[in-house]
Parts: C-alpha cells; structure tokens; sequence
C-alpha cells in the first residue's frame, strides 16, 4: 500500500520544480503592462525560491535580466543574463541524459536549459544592454557569440528544424559592425540577416525590413527598439484515455488551471485505475492592443517595423518538436499504467480484489496528479521586437513615440527629452509595452 503513497508524494514533491504558476504569469504581465518595473523585479525576487527554485535558475535570470533591462538598468541586468547563458551552456549535455532517465516522472524534474531560440534573444539582449550603456565594443563581444551560437545551431539542427537561425539578430550585429567602421563585417551580417529573412517571410509573416533613410550622409540616426507585447504563456494540455478499451478519448482540458487540472486528472484516474494521463506543452498569446509604433523628431517620422515575432518562432519551434514530446508523454503514462497495475495486482494476492481494485486506483490516480506537462519559458520576453530608424540633423531632439493599435489610433505615446545626436552615428532609445 506504500507505492501509491509515495507516488502521491511525489507529486507534490515534483509540483515544486515545475517553475511559476499560470497565476504568477499573468501577474508579471501586468506589471510590465503597467510599466512597473521595479514592482516586478521586487516579485520575481519574492518568487525566486517559491516559485522557481534551483531547477529554474535559468528562467528566474532571464526573466529578472528582462525587468531590470526595461528598468534601464543594463549592467544588473547583463549580471542576470551572464548567469543564465553559464548555467544553459552547463546544462546542454546534461540535459539530454537526465530527459532519458526521467520518463517515470515528468518533464520538469529536469533542470530547464532553455529553448535555442531563448539563448539566442539572450545574447541580443546582453548585446543591447552594452548598447545602451554607450559601449559598443562590449556589445559587438555579444554579437559575436550571437554569430558562434548560430553557426553551431545551424549545423546541429541543419534542415530539420524550424528554428536555424535569427534574423534580427543578424541585423542587429549588421547595425554594429556598421557603427565599429567594420564595413566587411556588416555586410556579411547584412547578408545572413536578409537570408534568414527570407524563410522568417513564409514561416513567421516577417519581411526583410526595407527602412527609407535617403537623408544626407552629415545627418545622425536613432534607432528605435520597441518590444511589444506579452509573451505566449506555455500551458500543459490533457488527454486522458481509457486503458483496455481501444484508447478511447476521454477528455482534453485546456490546462489554464493546472492545479485544478491535475486534481480533476488524479479523481477520473480513481475512479477505475483503468485510465492513463498524457500531458503535452502548448502556448496561449494573452491579447495585446497595440501593434506598431511612430517615431517622429524634428519634423520627420518613421513607422516601426516588425523585426522579430518571437511569439511566432516560440509556437512553431514547439510544434515542430510535437512528436517527440508526445511519444515520451505516451511512455511515461505506460510505465506508471504498468506500476499502478503491479500495485493492485501485489495487494490483491495479499488481501483481496477489493483492496486491489483500492490499491490500483490509489496509485493511478497518483500518477495522473503527477502528469503535466514542462510549461516553463521565458515568460518576461515581449511577444514582438519592432524597430524604427529615424535620420535627424546633429544636435538634441525631443524625440517622440506614438504607440498605435492595428487601427493605427494612438493608444499612448513616450517622449524622450534632449536626445543627442551626432553627426555619422547611431544614437539607440529603447520601450516595452505590454497591453
């Protein structure tokens, strides 16, 4: 009678590893919506134990070096992202053991390492905090290591992936090539970014950029990054089956709740000891109202661009991962039909059928409690990086930014006050939205 018991355990045991709460997402959002930074960086160290714990390291920097970078504080927030790129690169390997020999459990037994697309956005973002910070010897160090990753990426996964490479990326170390004097460079940068370019149009909607700047050559520049939107929530979704009786479909839940999901999951499981829980990864996009944004200076004006939808790659990378994650779901169901059975069939012989029928349905319902699927993710990332580039003569500008919805009526604007700009150089400027 003791095996139910401690798979019982262990499910609250392992509930523990599987990173924030759908509660505590939506949370982060709001406060990134509203712009509240610092209120965020506050709860996510609140959570850092709670709702992460070691096995998250990896999420809990991200998501901080995020907050602190929107808060403007780019050096914390580069201490936060060299963090979590040493402890993914610690974890690649491993990982890929450890993910054979936790089939009994579940995904999040395993310590998270990251998406390559997520180390990927990690480098672009330390590359633009040392942009921001005005040093940009620091920041082409990063897009380097951008170039390296990619490179190893691309031969890793070649053509069987969807994620192979980032454009933005590549452009945005086209742009500090440029500002370096490394014309070479920029133009090789420039090319990869236009070829990735190319199958980021069919795949994820995203056009090569085409920027007007037919100004004279004596002219400055800002760049403008806006990162919009929330990022897709990971969700764990449910099927649960009838073991014996054709593998008839018995219920798909939606995995909002995943708490109240798994209650549901271990009582239905109970009932007969019959059924099996498989749980797989999917994400929801929380609706967001703005979608694009105007830049306008010194008479002049740029609309952004889409430059990355990173949404977009988030949800295709994932479901070109589908078969996989199902299949190890599906094997990790049988193992704990099969434990279950032995279970009941061990208490049957000492004490009876009707024990056994207990014992069993204890021990199934125990295992569907522990079934969820791994909804960890860079939850502080923006749904979106757009960007604007705006020629102006030398000199400070009060540089304003309208923020449209599809529509495009402004629903709010920033100004940014004395923004110096000098003649043949890039000046960067930076917003997040979230609504």
């Amino acid at each position: 009678m003791r095996a139910p018991a401690v798979v019982l355990a262990g499910a609250f045991l392992f509930s523990a590893c599987a990173g924030p709460s759908q509660a505590s997402k939506k949370a982060l959002n709001a406060q990134l919506a509203a712009g509240d930074f610092d209120g965020a960086a506050s709860s996510l160290q609140k959570a850092k134990l709670t709702q992460y714990g070691p096995k998250n390291a990896v999420l809990w920097h991200l998501d901080m070096g995020t907050v602190l970078h929107h808060a403007g504080k780019y050096k914390d927030s580069d201490q936060h992202f060299d963090q979590a790129e040493l402890r993914m690169q610690e974890l690649f390997t491993k990982s890929v053991t450890k993910h054979a020999a936790m089939v009994v459990l579940n995904d999040n037994t395993v310590p998270y390492a990251g998406e390559p697309f997520e180390r990927a956005l990690l480098h672009v973002f330390r590359a633009l905090n040392w942009t921001f910070m005005g040093k940009p010897e620091e920041a082409l160090v990063e897009a380097r290591k951008v170039e390296q990753y990619l490179e190893e990426l691309h031969d890793l996964r070649g053509k069987k992936s969807v994620y192979k490479d980032d454009a933005f990326a590549r452009y945005l170390d086209h742009l500090l090539y440029e500002d370096l004097g490394h014309e070479d460079d920029a133009r090789i940068s420039l090319q990869a970014a236009l070829k990735a370019y190319e199958w980021y149009a069919r795949d994820y909607k995203v056009p090569a950029p085409k920027f007007d700047l037919k100004r004279p050559a004596e002219d400055g520049e800002v760049v403008f990054i806006h990162y919009n939107g929330p990022a897709p929530r990971k969700v764990s979704k449910t099927l649960q089956v009838a073991w014996g009786r054709g593998l008839a479909a018995l219920n798909a839940e939606t995995g909002e709740d995943e708490e109240l999901a798994r209650a549901r999951n271990a009582i239905r499981a109970g009932f007969t000891g019959s059924q099996i829980t498989i749980s797989y990864p999917d994400y929801v996009q929380d609706p967001f109202s703005i979608q694009g944004s105007v830049v306008k200076a010194g008479g002049a004006e740029a609309g952004s661009l889409l430059m990355e939808d990173i949404a977009a790659i988030a949800m295709k990378d994932l479901r070109d991962r589908v078969a996989l994650t199902q299949s190890r779901a599906i094997a990790r169901a049988a193992v704990k039909y099969v434990l279950a059975k032995a279970a009941g069939d061990k208490v049957r012989e000492k004490y009876g059928k009707g024990w056994g029928d207990v014992a069993q349905a204890l021990a199934s319902g125990a295992a569907a409690a522990l079934e969820v699927a791994d909804t960890r993710a860079w939850n502080a990332a923006p749904a979106q990086i757009r960007m604007a580039r705006l020629r102006l003569p030398p000199g400070k500008h009060d540089v304003t930014v309208d923020f449209t919805d599809a529509a495009g009526r402004v629903l709010s604007s920033r100004v940014f006050k004395d923004v110096v700009v000098q003649k043949g150089r890039r000046t960067y400027l930076n917003h997040r939205t979230a609504i």
